[in-house]
């Protein structure tokens, strides 16, 4: 049997960045996402967000896809935001989505960074961030 550790930090907003996940739909909303996880067998290691999207820490394993991993997430949790009517409006994800793999090392970092979201925002637009990741 195949040992095989590859760590992915996850990042995907609400379609058009609606506002969508406050405190208490966010809340709600990451709970099921780590449940729905763990039942089908993905390893999220750690999952918070704000208020238009959300970070995930996703240890994928040997036969999965990432892509697949991530949009099975996300149709999955949309659905079910909207058949729970968690929102006024029809809620969605955005299509795409931003994914760095991670070294071994990186882990805490990222796991760090990504429990602080809410502090972390209020530095730091979420355009901004993206922004710095990719380069714009």
């Amino acid at each position: 049997m195949s040992y095989v550790k590859i760590w992915i930090h996850t990042v995907w907003t609400t379609k058009d960045r609606e506002e969508f996940l406050i405190k208490e739909v966010r809340k709600k909303v990451f709970t099921h996402i780590r449940e729905y996880a763990r039942e089908n067998g993905i390893c999220i290691d750690y999952i918070n967000g704000f208020i238009n999207h959300v970070h995930c820490l996703i240890s994928l394993k040997a036969d999965q896809c990432l892509s697949d991993v991530v949009n099975r997430i996300k149709g999955e949790s949309s659905f079910w935001v909207n058949t729970n009517k968690l929102t006024t409006k029809k809620f969605g994800w955005q299509n795409k989505y931003y994914a760095e793999s991670l070294s071994k090392q990186d882990i805490n970092r990222v796991r760090e960074y990504i429990k602080n979201q809410e502090e972390h925002h209020l530095k730091q637009s979420l355009q901004e961030e993206l922004g710095a990741w990719v380069g714009t």
